[in-house]
C-alpha cells in the first residue's frame, strides 16, 4: 500500500490528518464513561457516534447523503457519500489510517483544524468506541477509485486493510453488531432513530437522510423514511409547535456570527403555558442545555422586559413583579450554535460549558429581537400580553398553592380520606397505585400487600392540564389528593417553579387503569399532569404504568392470562389442540373491577409476577410536542397521529 503525501493545502484530507492520542483499553471495562450507559440509550448512542462522523463530512462540504439501515439481526449499517476515511499509511504508527481511526482512542481528523472547522465528534472517541463495543464491525471505504475493507471483533482487527474492488464513488459504510456482553438490550427502536435523523435534516438544510428498517416490510418493501429540509430551523420550530395555537404568524429567525461562533435560532410563541426549547452544538443535541441556552434566555428576558417597560405595558400589573419564568410560557425555540472548540460536560455532550458563548448568543438574539419588536408592533404586543397573562396566572397559582398547603397544615397535615395507605414509612420500599374509580380501588385495596402498597382511587377523568391555567389545577379535587398523598409541593426559586421532593412518601407511583380506550385516556391525562407539573418524578424513575391482562383463557381447572390478541390466539389454540372446542372459556376484562382481588394481585400487583412499564423521558421537547398534540386544541395533527398509529390502538366494540 502506497504512503500518502503530506497535504499541501487545507482541502486535502489524508492519512497524516489523523492524529492519535492514546489507546482503547478502558472502553470495554467502563463503557458508561464513553457512551453514557449500556441500556437502550447507550445502544442508540452507538448509532449517533457513527452518524456524527458522516455529519462532520457534510459540515466540511463533502457529504450530501447519509443512509442508516437497521439490518434483520439488529445490526446497523451507516453509509455516507463523503470523502471516505483515509486508508494510507500513518507515518507515526506505521499502520493504515483506517485502522488507526477504528482502533485508537482519541484518533481522528477532528483534532486537525484544517480538516474540520467544526465537528460533532470532537472528543475523537466515537467510532473507535463503537468498534470496541461491537461483536463485529466492518468498515468499507470507497476512495481514490478503489474499495477498501477491514473487519474487527471487540475493537481488534481480524483482517488487514484489503483492497477488494474499484469504485466510481467516494464514501464510507460502517456496519456493526452491538456486543451482547456489554449491552442490556439489543433491539433498535425505529422511532428513536427517526426522531434524531429528522432533527439532523432540519439542522442541516439540503442534506438528504434515509432510514431503512430491514426487520419490517410494508407492502412488500422494507420500512423506509426520508428526511430533507429546505427551511431548516424555521421549519423545525413549526414542526415542534404543530399541536399548539400560534400567537404570532411566523417564527422569529436569528442568524449571527462572532469570533468564529455561528448562531442560529428560530422561535415562536403560542397560547400554551409551557416552554419548549431544543438546543444543539455542532448538531449534537444538548439535552441539559448550557451556555448557549443561557445566552438565549437572557436575551429574551432582557429585550421583552425592556420593550414592555419602555411602552408602559407592565403598568397594569401593579404589585405583581415580572419574573424570568413569565417570558418562557408559550415559547417554542430551537437554539443551534457551531463552535470550533466546544467544551462539553461529559462524553455524551449533554451540556455546553464554553463561557464565551453566553455573551455571543445573547448579543445575536438581542439584536434580532430589537429589530423584530420595532418592525412588528402588533405581534410584539401579543407576546408582551402573553407575558403579562403568565405573570398574573403565576401569582394566582402561588396563592392557590399556598391556600391548599395552608389548609393541609391547619388540618394537621392529614392525608386524603380516600387514600388507603401502607404501614411502611420507608419511601424506598413504598408504592402507591393511582386507580381508576372506586370499584377498582376497592378491589385493589383488598388484593394489595398492606405493608408497602398504598391505593388512591381517582373518580372519573382528572382535569386536562394542557388546557388549564395553573391556578385551576389546585381547585381539582383529584389533583389536590395526588399532591397531598405523595407529600410533594411546588415552590418558586429564583423565579422558576420547582417541585420539592423532600417529603415524597413513595418511590413507585403506579398508574393502574382499565385496559380499554377510556382507561388509556385517563393514563394519558395523568401522564400529562405529571409531565407538566411533576416532571422530576418521571426523570428520577418513580413513575410506572401497570399492565393488567386483557383476557383469561380457561379449560376445566386450567387457566392462563393473556395481555394481547396474539397471546389469546395461542392460548386458545393450545387448549383446543387446534380444533373448535366450546369448553374453552374466554373472559375479556374490560375493567379492573371485573377481576377479584386475588386475580388483580397475581396479574397486576404482585412484584414477583407483574409487568410494570417504566415511564422515561428520552427527549423532553419531543415529549412536549406529543403531549401538546394529543391533549391540545389543534385537531389535524392529532388526527394524523392517530391514523399513523391506529394499528397500536385498543378498540373495544
Amino acid at each position: 500500500m502506497s504512503k500518502e503525501k503530506k497535504p499541501t493545502d487545507k482541502t486535502n484530507y489524508g492519512a497524516n490528518n489523523i492524529q492519535a492520542l492514546e489507546g482503547l483499553e478502558a472502553v470495554r471495562k467502563r463503557p458508561g464513561m464513553y457512551i453514557g450507559s449500556t441500556d437502550t440509550k447507550g445502544l442508540h448512542h452507538l448509532v449517533w457516534e457513527v452518524v456524527d462522523n458522516s455529519i462532520d463530512e457534510h459540515l466540511a462540504g463533502h457529504c450530501s447523503e447519509i443512509t442508516v439501515k437497521i439490518l434483520e439481526d439488529n445490526s446497523i449499517a451507516v453509509t455516507d457519500n463523503g470523502r471516505g476515511i483515509p486508508v494510507g499509511m500513518h507515518e507515526k504508527l506505521q499502520k493504515s489510517a483506517l485502522e488507526v481511526v477504528m482502533t485508537v482512542l482519541h484518533a481522528g481528523g477532528k483534532f486537525d483544524k484544517d480538516t474540520y472547522k467544526v465537528s460533532g465528534g470532537l472528543h475523537g472517541v466515537g467510532v473507535s468506541c463503537v468498534n470496541a463495543l461491537s461483536e463485529v464491525l466492518t468498515a468499507e471505504v470507497h476512495r481514490e477509485g478503489k474499495i477498501f475493507t477491514q473487519s474487527y471483533a471487540q475493537g481488534k482487527p481480524t483482517t488487514e486493510v484489503k483492497e477488494v474492488g474499484t469504485s466510481t464513488s467516494t464514501g464510507t459504510t460502517i456496519t456493526f453488531t452491538p456486543d451482547k456482553e456489554i449491552f442490556e438490550t439489543f433491539e433498535y427502536k425505529f422511532e428513536v432513530l427517526s426522531t434524531r435523523l429528522r432533527e439532523l435534516a432540519y439542522l442541516n438544510k439540503g442534506l438528504k437522510l434515509f432510514l431503512i428498517d430491514e426487520r419490517v416490510k410494508e407492502d412488500g418493501e422494507f420500512k423506509k423514511m426520508d428526511y430533507f429540509s429546505e427551511g431548516g430551523l424555521k421549519e423545525f420550530v413549526l414542526f415542534l409547535d404543530e399541536g399548539k395555537t400560534k400567537i404570532i404568524e411566523t417564527p422569529i429567525h436569528v442568524i449571527g456570527k462572532e469570533d468564529n461562533v455561528e448562531v442560529e435560532v428560530a422561535m415562536i410563541y403560542n397560547d400554551s403555558y409551557s416552554e419548549s426549547v431544543k438546543s444543539f452544538v455542532n448538531n449534537i443535541n444538548t439535552r441539559e442545555g448550557g451556555t448557549h441556552v443561557s445566552g438565549f434566555r437572557r436575551a429574551v428576558s432582557r429585550e421583552f422586559d425592556k420593550y414592555g417597560k419602555e411602552n408602559g405595558m407592565f403598568n397594569k400589573l401593579k404589585d405583581i413583579k415580572i419574573s424570568s419564568d413569565d417570558f418562557k410560557e408559550g415559547l417554542t425555540a430551537v437554539v443551534s450554535v457551531k463552535v470550533p472548540e466546544p467544551q462539553f460536560k461529559g462524553q455524551t455532550k449533554g451540556e455546553l460549558g464554553n463561557s464565551e458563548v453566553t455573551g455571543i448568543v445573547s448579543r445575536a438574539v438581542g439584536d434580532a429581537l430589537k429589530d423584530f419588536l420595532e418592525e412588528n408592533p402588533k405581534m410584539a404586543k401579543r407576546i408582551v400580553d402573553k407575558v403579562i397573562l403568565a405573570a398574573t396566572a403565576r401569582n394566582a397559582a402561588r396563592k392557590a398553592r399556598e391556600l391548599v398547603q395552608r389548609k393541609n397544615v391547619l388540618a394537621g397535615g392529614g392525608l386524603p380520606g380516600k387514600l388507603s395507605d401502607c404501614s411502611s414509612k420507608d419511601p424506598q420500599e413504598c408504592e402507591i397505585f393511582l386507580v381508576e374509580g372506586d370499584s377498582a380501588g376497592g378491589t385493589a385495596k383488598q388484593g394489595r400487600n398492606r405493608v408497602f402498597q398504598a391505593i388512591l382511587p381517582l373518580r372519573g377523568k382528572i382535569l386536562n392540564v394542557e388546557k388549564a391555567l395553573e391556578h385551576k389545577i389546585y381547585e381539582n379535587e383529584e389533583i389536590k389528593s395526588m399532591f397531598t398523598a405523595l407529600g410533594v409541593s411546588i415552590e418558586e426559586k429564583d423565579g422558576e417553579r420547582v417541585l420539592n421532593l423532600d417529603k415524597l412518601r413513595y418511590h413507585k407511583l403506579v398508574i393502574m387503569c382499565d385496559a380499554d380506550v377510556d382507561g388509556s385516556h385517563i393514563v394519558t391525562l395523568i401522564l400529562t399532569f405529571l409531565f407538566r407539573y411533576m416532571k422530576p418524578l418521571i426523570e428520577q424513575g418513580y413513575v410506572y404504568v401497570a399492565a393488567p391482562p386483557l383476557y383469561q383463557i380457561r379449560k376445566g381447572k386450567q387457566s392462563v392470562y393473556c395481555w394481547n390478541e396474539e397471546e389469546r390466539q395461542r392460548a386458545v389454540a393450545t387448549y383446543s389442540n387446534g380444533e373448535d372446542d366450546k369448553s374453552v372459556k374466554i373472559q375479556r376484562y374490560k375493567g379492573l373491577g371485573e377481576m377479584n382481588a386475588d386475580q388483580l394481585w397475581e396479574t397486576t400487583m404482585d412484584p414477583d409476577a407483574r409487568t410494570l412499564r417504566g415511564v422515561t423521558i428520552e427527549d423532553g421537547v419531543e415529549a412536549d410536542r406529543v403531549f401538546s398534540m394529543l391533549m391540545g386544541d389543534e385537531v389535524p395533527p392529532r388526527r394524523a397521529f392517530i391514523e399513523e398509529n391506529a394499528k397500536y390502538a385498543n378498540i373495544d366494540v
